[in-house]
């Protein structure tokens, strides 16, 4: 049976073609974007919202996620990266079990769709995956997700993280046979190795494989920060990007986080093949990893989104932020005019669609796409005066999550005039907490 939803009288900031916007009503059924047009028949409508004074945003797309640390928020403050995992992230996610993976999703997934992000691609930890997908199944949230693959032995890699190569292989189709295209493809699966480091060249080379097989996605980390491209070099004789490209990983099913640290020819390997780069400025700055030269990426054509990366890097989730800081950490050096509103905004919204090869049916508000989006409310001290001013400049600029009232996603009502629908608030807050004492009792993390 069909449901229908009218929003009426918005400021709709659509992002297709001509990044137009309309002042106007939007007519959702079922799944997907009926009609965008003006004073809609509301006959038979199932939900009708009076979205007056309101503006309408395709929903935010996050394209590096960890769903599985969000539990370590507050616990990997001030290090660089290769301590970061060493010290905390890899004792404390060797720790997790089925139940506080699950809240750790649950929990991370609630500010995302409360800050309007309705899809992501997540990359969980080695074991009790299937957790995590079950909440992002019961969320409603779009999510492209798989267990992190870490088969290399020895190192500051914790035990439980040490996988055998042909069991971190078959568990990871397993996963994708069960929940890949789940709930009419709003779930998908991405292979993913967690970085060169942690992964031999016989998995990898099969992750390439199977991902062709499959044609589906794989989410890794590259060139994030410059001991670890010091320590790939001393494992393969190549950077990074040389590397993946040489292993046959470089193709436009690839979505790679971070890439501050490339070379001219790993620019050229990345743009030539349609690698997708996952921008994600708040993390770099605070492991202090670098700025990642992403208005020389956008002035080259390639292919850059932008994500939040995990809680204990960050410390939040917000699409707002990220945005912010993307358009600001850029101008010293390139100038005021580098990384415009509109630019920023495109990176989260079509810009994500096209890394997860999904720019046909997200990341613009258009008739026969899907109906992934959120609803604001820009009238605040903080966004006006509205009069002459480009709204994408005052939602990237001046906006923020708690402007978010509504999030829509697949044509479902996920939060309603700020109220979660899907998560339920008060058990997820509880339940974290009870799982990060057993986690620290499990696995205590160094100073």
């Amino acid at each position: 049976m069909s449901h229908t939803i009218l929003i009426r009288n918005a400021q709709i900031v659509t992002m297709n073609a001509l990044e137009e916007i309309i002042q106007g009503d939007l007519l959702i059924k079922d799944d997907r974007i009926e009609a965008i047009g003006h004073n809609l028949d509301a006959t038979g409508v199932d939900r009708v919202i009076d979205a007056t004074g309101r503006t309408v945003i395709p929903g935010f797309i996050q394209t590096h996620i960890h769903l599985c640390q969000t539990l370590f928020r507050g616990k990997g403050d001030d290090l660089e990266l290769l301590d970061w995992l060493r010290k905390r992230i890899w004792p404390l996610e060797a720790a997790h079990d089925e139940e506080s993976l699950y809240y750790s999703a649950m929990l991370g997934i609630g500010e995302l769709l409360q800050s309007g992000t309705t899809t992501i691609v997540d990359m969980e930890t080695v074991h009790h995956t299937d957790s995590a997908f079950q909440a992002i199944a019961k969320s409603g949230i779009r999510a492209i997700s798989g267990k992190v693959m870490m088969d290399r032995k020895g190192g500051d890699i914790p035990l439980p993280l040490q996988e055998e190569t042909s069991a971190s292989l078959q568990e990871s189709v397993d996963l994708l046979e069960k929940w890949h295209g789940h709930d009419n493809g709003r779930i998908r699966y991405a292979f993913s190795p967690r970085f060169v480091i942690s992964c031999t060249d016989e998995l990898l080379r099969e992750v390439a494989r199977l991902s062709a097989q499959y044609n589906v996605n794989v989410h890794t980390h590259a060139s994030e920060n410059q001991g670890e491209i010091e320590l790939v070099e001393q494992m393969t004789g190549m950077r990074n990007i040389e590397y993946l490209d040489h292993i046959g990983l470089a193709t436009d099913r690839l979505i790679l986080a971070h890439c501050i640290w490339l070379n001219d020819n790993e620019k050229r390997i990345i743009r030539e093949r349609g690698v997708h780069v996952s921008h994600c400025p708040g993390s770099n700055l605070k492991l202090a990893s670098g700025i990642a030269d992403v208005p020389e990426m956008l002035d080259t054509s390639i292919s850059v989104s932008l994500g939040a990366d995990g809680a204990p890097c960050n410390n939040n989730l917000d699409m707002f932020n990220e945005m912010r800081l993307a358009a600001l950490i850029h101008k010293p050096e390139h100038g005021p005019t580098a990384m415009n509103a509109r630019s920023v905004f495109r990176m989260a919204t079509i810009g994500g669609a096209r890394a997860v090869g999904m720019e046909q049916e997200i990341g613009s508000l258009e008739v026969g796409k899907k109906a992934d989006l959120a609803i604001l409310n820009l009238n605040q001290f903080h966004t006006f005066p509205s009069f002459d001013v480009d709204p994408i400049s005052r939602i990237v600029y001046s906006a923020t999550r708690g402007d978010v009232e509504t999030t829509i996603a697949d044509g479902r009502i996920l939060m309603d005039r700020g109220v979660m629908l899907t998560v339920d608030k008060e058990i997820t807050l509880m339940e974290a907490d009870r799982a990060i004492k057993r986690l620290l009792k499990r696995s205590p993390i160094q100073a």
